[in-house]
């Protein structure tokens, strides 16, 4: 492979893992920073912007894991308001760990490129959202990250082209490889995407991310070793919490062990200082075979 490997980027992807309770979001905060993740990362929603009529008044499709009688009121109340959000970044900043959100609609990716984040995260979901593209490209300087499950190549192209017309795609574009579903099964992770995405459109993005719903966190080391600099795991205190969220999520124990191993691979991924390390001077001192 003809790159240098850097340093693996993790984000906690909370989410809405904290079930709609502010001093969970916090703890889930701290809980990250303990576990050596760069990144604690929310999602904001303008509900009523986001939904039609039609989806908001909708009963939730699994009503085991609803927090309102309808889809839109359980979107709701899962919802921070822009000043909570503002208070999620200082209280991140001021525990040593980074703050990001992901946007799901116009209204909130103004709010949240108004706090100046790092970077801003559009969902798969919303990444054929050009008005959003665009706002974030034209009126927000940080990093923007974009998954791409469920999207087609055509659409893949329609993203780069809005970021290349500015010049801001090599500057400020990261992709994440991405499967939606949650969980995903191993034959649909399709880790060589990240080697898709990086021969065809390695010279015109900054970075590749690999945002994973998968169990366990093997893959997310073969994602890093295949390229991906950002690894994203969804993030709970407890998997079997209310919600759709926390099954494909990863506990403390389990992020701790994917920001060791992900730092041990990167350690490793390296080529001999010499012939003959200095490690191997002894064994071969006493085992190296000899002509008699």
């Amino acid at each position: 492979m003809n790159f240098i490997y850097k340093k693996p980027k993790v984000i906690a992807e909370i989410g809405c893992n904290h079930k709609g309770d502010f001093e969970i979001a916090k703890e889930l905060i701290i809980m990250a920073k303990n576990c050596g993740a760069d990144y604690a990362k929310f999602q904001k929603r303008n509900v009523r912007e986001l939904l039609t009529d039609e989806q908001y008044n909708a009963p939730h499709p699994n009503k085991m894991h609803a927090y309102g009688e309808t889809y839109g009121q359980h979107r709701e109340f899962l919802e921070f308001t822009a000043e909570q959000h503002a208070e999620l970044k200082e209280f991140c900043e001021k525990n040593g760990i980074g703050y990001a959100t992901s946007v799901w609609d116009l209204t909130s990716a103004k709010e949240i490129a108004a706090l100046k984040p790092d970077f801003i995260k559009i969902p798969s979901a919303c990444n054929n959202h050009k008005k959003l593209l665009t706002y974030l490209r034209d009126n927000y300087e940080g990093d923007i990250q974009i998954s791409l499950g469920m999207t087609t190549k055509q659409e893949e192209e329609t993203i780069i082209n809005i970021f290349k017309e500015t010049g801001a795609s090599k500057q400020r574009l990261i992709l994440f490889a991405c499967t939606s579903g949650y969980p995903v099964a191993f034959e649909d992770v399709s880790l060589l995407e990240i080697r898709r995405l990086y021969d065809k459109y390695g010279d015109e993005i900054k970075e590749i991310g690999f945002s994973g719903h998968h169990l366990g966190i093997a893959i997310d080391i073969a994602a890093y070793t295949l390229g991906a600099v950002w690894i994203e795991r969804h993030f709970t205190k407890d998997r079997t919490w209310k919600g759709t969220d926390h099954a494909a999520s990863l506990e403390a124990p389990g992020l701790s062990k994917l920001v060791r191993d992900l730092n041990a691979t990167f350690k490793s991924l390296t080529y001999k200082r010499q012939e003959i390390l200095e490690v191997e001077m002894v064994q071969r001192e006493k085992l190296k075979y000899r002509e008699k």
